[in-house]
């Protein structure tokens, strides 16, 4: 039986006035990996801020994670956020903090009290990826794949129903998005549902998975060849 995560049914998707995508009509279910490619341009940013609420969905139906994004209220967005981890190209971490404070700073905006609880997450995510003696490291000591991988452990800390990462691996040499690529696909075996915009072709052949293509303002998806 599946068990949509998201679905969007004849929805059009606007940056500003302008019409980016239209009749968008795309089902994810609970578990899935599922590619969002496309060339730069064609609106793979625009559909995933539509679906975390950067951008309002003003036609066609959308829900998401028990969220009807037609009538998402300004006010429910941080709840929609806490369902939801979004993994950002450029990592987004704060500079002027550690690793640690950058994941307990998240646990305190989404309603966290508890400091021994809290010490728990923080720690069950870093180890997820693999980073659990880095906490003390501010981000700039990092490498580049070493501050995606703890921008995914943020992702993971309210434990979503769904991740979006948006070009993950766009600023990362082969060998590293590689690495985080594995990262992504150990978190999916975990049950959880990942949606990743990506125009990194190789790991697509390294990693085929269900693709959506985003091309002359539709989303269909592509039949990957076997062989």
């Amino acid at each position: 039986m599946s068990n949509p995560i998201l679905q969007l049914k004849d929805a059009s998707i606007y940056q500003g006035e302008n019409l980016v995508l239209s009749d968008v009509n795309v089902e994810i279910n609970k578990g899935e990996f599922v590619y969002l490619i496309g060339k730069t341009g064609t609106g793979k940013s625009s559909f995933m801020k539509t679906l975390y609420g950067d951008l309002p969905l003003n036609d066609g139906e959308g829900h998401i994670v028990d969220y009807d994004l037609k009538n998402l209220k300004e006010k429910d967005i941080p709840f929609l956020r806490r369902k939801l981890g979004v993994v950002f190209q450029d990592f987004k971490l704060l500079t002027d903090r550690t690793v640690n404070d950058n994941l307990l700073f998240v646990l305190k905006a989404t309603g966290w009290k508890d400091k021994t609880d809290m010490k728990t997450r923080v720690e069950e995510v870093l180890t997820k990826v693999d980073m659990k003696t880095t906490g003390f490291k501010y981000p700039h000591e990092l490498s580049g794949g070493e501050q995606q991988r703890i921008a995914i452990a943020r992702a993971l800390l309210n434990n979503p129903e769904l991740i979006l990462a948006d070009e993950p691996t766009g600023n990362l040499d082969p060998q590293t998005s590689v690495e985080v690529m594995e990262v992504l696909q150990d978190i999916n075996k975990n049950g959880n549902t990942i949606l990743m915009a990506t125009h990194d072709y190789a790991l697509l052949l390294k990693y085929p998975s269900k693709t959506l293509k985003c091309d002359d303002n539709q989303v269909y998806e592509v039949v990957q060849r076997k062989g």
